[in-house]
């Protein structure tokens, strides 16, 4: 990156973290079993509640005990579950629609994070109708107060449920971008491990390392409070211990509870002090592949973390201390291998691969670009880099399948 880019970006950056503790950040109040929702929404003076999923988790039947918990208390609902997993500006529109028709005054998020954000972006449009969604993607841009939003997370990993952003694809173009603003904060975050239970192994693994890459990614940037270190090291902390046994045994309720706790302390995390490139990299491949959210995290983070450098190794020294991973006064370099080769094993475990075969060489100074946009000079990332450098990221991901083919073309 050129030194005028990189004065730009750690200008807007350092602006960002001064104004920090006058922003108006707030945590949603959790709520610890669904069965306790109807007294919230009526507090709010609620009777029509819009539930935004998707189609698994109806297949699955996880929104049966919300259901009957809102019919017992005389709340109406409506239910929109076309969600895909990447949502797009066409799940708005249509979400948007029921709510509308059927006099709903309040939104419910319930699945992972594109449940979440479909119910986010509702939200945005309720709040501002005469406004599209694609002229709010950025920073404060929404400003207004939404509907009653309550988060319902199904999955421990996007954070989703803590978070001012949503993330929306372009059903046309495949963009994908970002809106983040304040309002965008769910009221309440129901964490309840009950409706976790059924996820499978791989989903587990895969969301909970979404959750480790949002409490890495946040602890390692430039613009960290006393609040957010706190809250990603417990996130850290609550992942290394907790998620092997929820992907070896997952009805293990106790476990399922602390990742759930986890999640949502990364999510607190990054909501302030924003992610980095491991996210942007990720972000450009669900837009364009429809590479799940979590995945594309899993597989990046080692190797952006390697990318860093030594400009990290203080930081991931302390994570590996947080971790069990090392003990206090290893050197600072070897605690930052053994942190990523802690992450490099864990994805063998999970069976999680270093590749993204959908990726398509003609398409990566389109995806670097789209990377590059999102992420410069928003995330304060320990290293700033480029469109043509992260670049290298993608073909990175190809490696793999280029070997292959070249091994053919020999034979």
């Amino acid at each position: 990156m050129n030194k005028l880019k990189k004065l730009y970006c750690r200008t807007f950056q350092t602006a960002f973290k001064i104004a920090l503790p006058f922003l108006p950040y707030r945590k949603p109040k959790i709520v610890g079993s669904v069965k306790a929702l109807p007294d919230f929404i009526k507090k709010k003076k609620c009777d029509h509640v819009l539930i935004i999923t998707d189609a698994g988790i109806m297949k699955l039947g996880l929104t049966k005990r919300l259901e009957n918990a809102l019919s017992e208390n005389d709340i109406a609902y409506t239910i929109y579950g076309k969600t895909v997993a990447n949502p797009t500006t066409d799940n708005v529109a249509e979400a948007l629609e029921l709510y509308q028709t059927n006099g709903c005054n309040a939104l419910i998020g319930f699945g992972g994070g594109s449940s979440m954000d479909c119910a986010k972006a509702v939200g945005a449009r309720i709040a501002k109708p005469k406004q599209s969604l694609a002229k709010m993607k950025g920073i404060l841009k929404v400003h207004k107060k939404l509907p009653l939003l309550i988060a319902i997370p199904t999955t421990a990993g996007t954070g989703s449920e803590t978070t001012l952003a949503a993330v929306i694809t372009d059903a046309e173009t495949r963009h994908k971008y970002a809106i983040n603003d304040f309002p965008l904060i769910p009221r309440y975050a129901v964490l309840d491990p009950k409706v976790t239970l059924s996820l499978p192994p791989f989903i587990t693994a895969t969301t909970g390392m979404d959750a480790l890459t949002h409490a890495v990614e946040a602890y390692i940037g430039n613009s960290t409070t006393p609040g957010t270190r706190k809250d990603a090291l417990l996130a850290v902390k609550l992942i290394f211990e907790n998620i092997d046994i929820v992907y070896n045994d997952g009805k293990n309720v106790d476990a399922r509870r602390n990742m759930l706790h986890a999640s949502f302390y990364a999510g607190c995390a990054f909501t302030k002090s924003y992610v980095g490139y491991v996210h942007a990299v990720a972000h450009s491949l669900g837009g364009e592949y429809n590479v799940p959210h979590g995945l594309a995290n899993a597989i990046l983070l080692p190797f952006v973390l390697e990318a860093y450098g030594t400009s990290i190794h203080k930081k991931l020294y302390r994570l590996a201390l947080e971790a069990g991973i090392v003990e206090e006064g290893t050197p600072y370099d070897e605690a930052a291998k053994a942190f990523i080769d802690a992450i490099k094993d864990m994805k063998k475990r999970f069976h999680i691969g270093d590749t993204v075969k959908e990726i398509q060489e003609e398409d990566i100074p389109k995806l670097a670009h789209y990377a590059d946009k999102e992420a410069n000079p928003l995330y304060p990332v320990p290293v700033l880099m480029n469109a043509e450098e992260l670049e290298d990221f993608y073909y990175l991901l190809m490696e793999e399948d280029i070997e292959e083919e070249a091994d053919h073309d020999r034979n």
